[in-house]
This record gives structure tokens, sequence and C-alpha cells, in this order.
């Protein structure tokens, strides 16, 4: 009995997973906004960006991961376009990264004594 509630609880998880995703669609990098960021904030900011990409590989990989049973149809379609919406939200994560290490560069150079 166990085994038939674990089965089943797997597409669901990835069903989950592919509904949480289509929360983050839409979102683009807006630099001038970290144009107005002091340095200690953009520091925490990027902490908070780089959190969120590990996080995103971590869920990324586990759908990856997740045996879908042959019966589910639709199952694996589901997997592959989750694991593809994770990568979409890591790269556009990267380009906030990137966006926020040019303004660190600009705002918080520091300069020898």
């Amino acid at each position: 009995m166990n085994l038939n509630s674990t089965a089943a609880s797997r597409p669901v998880l990835a069903i989950a997973l592919f509904l949480a995703g289509c929360s983050s669609i839409g979102r683009t990098v807006d630099p001038a906004k970290y144009d107005s960021m002091t340095c200690t904030e953009l520091n925490s900011a990027m902490g908070g960006i780089a959190r969120d990409i590990s996080q995103t590989a971590i869920t990324r990989g586990k759908v990856a991961n997740t045996s879908i049973p042959r019966w589910l149809l639709g199952g694996s379609r589901v997997k592959g376009a989750v694991a593809e919406r994770e990568t979409a939200r890591i790269d556009r994560l990267k380009q906030q990264e990137e966006a926020l290490v040019a303004a660190r560069a600009r705002r918080c150079s520091t300069s020898p004594k």
C-alpha cells in the first residue's frame, strides 16, 4: 500500500512544480533599479539571487530524476516542460546577477589607500 501512495505522489509533485513555475513567467531585468541601491543592498541582492539559482538548480535536478510511471499519459512531457521552465528561470536569474555585478562594479569599486 505504501508503494502505491509513493508512486502516485511523484506525478503530483511534477504537476505541482509545473504549475508553480508559471508564477515566474514574465519577469524582466531592470538594471536601472540597481543604480539607486547601496553597496550593502547590492551585496545582499547578489546573495539572494545566488541562493535562488542554487535552489532552482536543485529543484530542476529533482524533477529530472523523478521517475514517471508509463501509465501516466503526458507525464514525461510535463517533466520535460518543468525542467525547461526551471532552466529558463536560472537563465533569467543569471541575467539579473550579471546586471547586479555591473552595477556593483560601477558603484562599489574599492580604491587602494
